[in-house]
This record gives structure tokens, sequence and C-alpha cells, in this order.
């Protein structure tokens, strides 16, 4: 993925969180506490799809495929990334910093400081 392209992804999280606020009552600081919240509800439709998707609600059975899972996953994406827009001054900087902190925290570094890409499985 190039710069550009993560800059139009972010430019498109930017008119979400545009939208969202257009349509919402609420002031902005709960605009903010709300979006935070939003993620628990994200979470849980993650957590529902991968049950469904193993089959272990005894109700409902295989009611969920891997890839409800993964649309699940991309919308606490999606909803993660709309909040640090609303908490953050600059919210890809402070993605990637914080990206660079985990990955010096817990992958191996190449000789020369870069983090060695992980092999394929």
């Amino acid at each position: 993925m190039t710069r550009g392209e993560t800059g139009a992804q972010w430019e498109t999280v930017r008119r979400l969180a545009d939208w969202l606020a257009e349509g919402s009552t609420q002031p902005p600081e709960m605009q903010r506490v709300l979006q935070c919240l939003k993620l628990g509800e994200e979470a849980g439709e993650v957590a529902e799809a991968v049950i469904g998707a193993l089959g272990q609600n005894p109700r409902k059975g295989f009611s969920h495929t891997w890839d409800d899972v993964a649309d699940e996953l991309c919308d606490v994406m999606i909803t993660a990334m709309v909040a640090l827009v609303r908490v953050h001054p600059d919210p890809p900087a402070a993605f990637e910093a914080h990206l660079a902190k985990v990955a010096r925290r817990v992958l191996p570094e190449l000789p020369d400081g870069p983090v060695a890409p992980r092999p394929a499985p």
C-alpha cells in the first residue's frame, strides 16, 4: 500500500466522521465518547460472527461465515479509525507512531533497524 492509498483511506474516514457528525444531535465531546463506545458494540458483532462461524449457538447453528467475521473486523477497524479522527488532530501520524512502537516492542529487528518481515506461512 502506498502513502497515497493510505492518505485516500484516511480522507474517506474523515468524510465518514463528518457525515456522522452532521447527522448527530450530540455535542462534539459526546460524539467522541459515543464513537469510542461504538467500538465495543462492533467488537460484540465480531464475537457473534465467530460464534456463528463455529456453529456454537445451539439456537442458530452455523449462522455466519468467516467472510462475515472479516466484514465485522473491518467494521471494527473503520469504527476505530473514525474514533481516532475524532480524538486526535493527526490520526494517520498517531496510528503510524503507535504501530511502529508496538512493532519495535514485539517484532525482531534487522541489523540496520527496520522490522524484519515475517516469513510466509
